[in-house]
């Protein structure tokens, strides 16, 4: 059972900040950036590689959740969407979420 998986059975507290039958989202406990919320969904995907045709409708309300947070947030002036797939790339989790990150400028390229 991952860390997401815990806090969505509500075994591990969380600042959560929306949550509906699909999805959960909630502050990052390592932020990278002033506001760090990430999304995830209920569904136990490892990766964004794993994700099946089937999930494309989970897929993209993972992204409309982030426009909604990003604005409930007042991150009116930027934020950046990101999803790692893979260790290269950063994943610490397997189980597929979204960083919204905002409240400070972001610098390109990001790693």
């Amino acid at each position: 059972m991952t860390i997401f998986e815990k806090i969505i059975a509500r075994q591990i507290p969380a600042k959560i900040v929306w949550e509906d039958e699909d999805a959960i989202a909630f502050h990052d406990v390592d932020p990278q950036a002033p506001v760090h919320v990430l999304i995830v969904p209920k569904k136990a995907i490892p990766r964004l590689t794993d994700a099946t045709d089937e999930d494309a409708a989970l897929l993209g309300k993972l992204l409309l959740v982030a426009r909604n947070v990003a604005k409930e947030l007042e991150l009116s002036s930027g934020y950046r969407v990101v999803i790692n797939c893979g260790p290269d790339a950063g994943e610490s989790v397997p189980h597929l979420h979204v960083h919204l990150l905002g409240k400070r400028a972001l610098a390109w390229p990001p790693g």
